[in-house]
């Protein structure tokens, strides 16, 4: 059996580690709620009430058709949002993390 590597130890009890693990963890998690949300909403909607999501908008389009496109549209939304913090906070924690471990 190999020996374990000590260098994991001091990467995973160290506190930035522990926070960048933290806040990225926290932070899906409440991304993949609003999406959940969001799409199980629509969904609910399509179940219990047809009628309103048939109810002609702008001429020939119907509601359901433009929350359609508001759920496609807001994955997007939480896609930018995320990548925006991975390459702002998330990156700065890493980069913060391996400066203080090549001490």
């Amino acid at each position: 059996m190999p020996e374990p590597d000590h260098r994991l130890d001091r990467i995973a009890e160290h506190p930035t580690f522990k926070t960048l693990v933290h806040e990225r963890t926290r932070f899906g998690w409440i991304l993949t709620g609003l999406m959940l949300l969001v799409y199980f909403g629509f969904i609910g909607l399509i179940a219990f009430d047809k009628a309103l999501l048939a109810t002609k908008i702008g001429g020939t389009a119907s509601l359901g058709f433009y929350m359609g496109m508001f759920v496609i549209v807001f994955a997007f939304v939480l896609t930018g949002i995320y990548v925006a913090r991975a390459n702002t906070r998330f990156d700065r924690l890493s980069a913060d993390l391996v400066r203080s471990l090549a001490k």
